[in-house]
């Protein structure tokens, strides 16, 4: 059977992991598989089935695009549609024109590794094997699209052993695990990496709540360019504060915690004032702070990003938020260099903290351009990357702060 798998011209940073391990289960069958992206006239080659992916739900439009397009070129043939957004919104979905939407995983093709020869470009640039060793999360926060996507917590395989995803080229691990730290084999993961020194992100954050004494000492010990966490609510203070507690007292200071950054969400039930709160935690803590805002999972609101206001937000309040993180942030973060953290030390609330002071010209006044971390001495031109790389990854526009090189 002859197979084409597409992935609409939506943005993204990576590429499509679910599409990359259906190839080689196809071809492990013997299929013959072909890869698009976008709308491509395919010439040479007459599909049998037609397997299109998406990913959030804002981003429709081109999936819809690429299902009309392909069932217009190639009529015979029947034309699936899964990934995230048919998983979330499988109504809407099947508006699309589909012959069939496809929810939730294929757990056939968890445990193998993605066929990376199908995008050249990330195989050689990025040169990462995106992996997930688990599935699901141990928590049940209500803004988390995770339980809807994969159901309960499981591990993909009875072991921690994660070289057989990783491609022989690659030096880079990129985990995509929700909560791997929530897993019993997450030792055994930290332990291979080593092993085969490899460098590791764990792009979707490590659990604050699980650093222990110990945890701290297995992070220091695993080659970790940026540690990311997530401050998601007020109620976590202690618990992030002692997180980063124990990974100074493991030896993870000085240089290397100014490369801790932390998720914060906010737009959910949170009040302006509570983001600011916990963005001056995380400055005050040395560590940069990266906000993240809520946009619900289903309905109108989910098919339209940014669209949607939380009951204790204005639509000026949420302008006040993201004008800063353009103007005085980096990337759509707030490093703790010295400048932030004395404006926010100095704050008595939201409106002082996310304010931006007019110039004589009536533009907001300008980052400086040089920063570095109030405490440890840390050069933000030695983060900037990671900073930049999440505000691509968010669709965020670098900040025009020079970085020296």
């Amino acid at each position: 059977m002859k197979i084409l798998l597409v992935e609409p011209a939506y943005y993204t940073q990576y590429p499509p992991l679910g599409l990359l391990k259906l190839s080689t289960l196809y071809k492990g069958q013997g299929h013959e598989v072909r890869f698009v992206r976008g709308l491509h006239l395919v010439t040479r080659f007459v599909p049998d089935e037609i397997q299109v992916t998406s990913l959030f739900t804002w981003a429709w439009r081109p999936v819809w695009e690429a299902v009309a397009f392909y069932r217009a070129l190639f009529p015979k043939a029947k034309v699936s549609l899964g990934g995230i957004y048919a998983t979330l919104m499988p109504e809407h979905a099947r508006e699309s024109g589909a012959h069939e939407v496809v929810t939730g995983l294929n757990k056939e093709a968890e445990d193998l590794m993605p066929d990376y020869e199908m995008v050249p470009d990330w195989h050689r640039d990025r040169a990462a094997s995106i992996v997930f060793t688990t599935r699901g999360c141990i928590r049940k926060c209500d803004f988390c699209a995770v339980p809807r996507l994969e159901g309960k917590p499981f591990q993909i395989r009875n072991t921690g052993r994660i070289g057989h995803l990783i491609h022989p080229d690659h030096k880079r691990v990129i985990f995509w695990d929700n909560n791997i730290l929530g897993e019993r084999h997450w030792p055994e993961v930290f332990d291979e990496l080593r092993e085969l020194d490899l460098e590791a992100d764990f792009n979707q954050g490590l659990d604050a709540r699980l650093v222990t004494e110990e945890v701290a000492h297995e992070l220091k010990r695993v080659r970790i360019p940026t540690i990311r966490f997530s401050y998601d609510f007020i109620q976590m203070r202690k618990s992030m504060e002692r997180a980063i507690i124990n990974l100074r007292r493991a030896g993870v200071n000085g240089h290397r915690m100014g490369h801790v950054v932390c998720y914060v969400l906010y737009n959910h039930r949170d009040t302006p004032d509570d983001l600011f709160t916990r963005v001056r935690d995380l400055l005050a803590w040395g560590v940069a702070a990266y906000p993240m805002r809520y946009q619900p999972l289903t309905g109108d609101f989910a098919l339209n990003k940014d669209s949607y206001v939380g009951p204790n937000w204005s639509e000026e309040e949420l302008e006040m938020v993201a004008a800063a993180r353009r103007v005085i942030g980096f990337g759509g973060a707030f490093p703790a260099y010295e400048g932030l953290v004395k404006k926010f030390e100095k704050a008595r609330n939201f409106e002082e903290a996310f304010g931006l002071r007019a110039r004589k010209d009536k533009e907001p006044s300008a980052t400086p351009k040089r920063a570095k971390a109030a405490t440890h001495g840390f050069e933000l031109k030695e983060f900037a990357w990671d900073l930049i790389n999440m505000g691509r990854d968010h669709q965020f526009p670098a900040h025009a702060l020079a970085v020296k090189a």
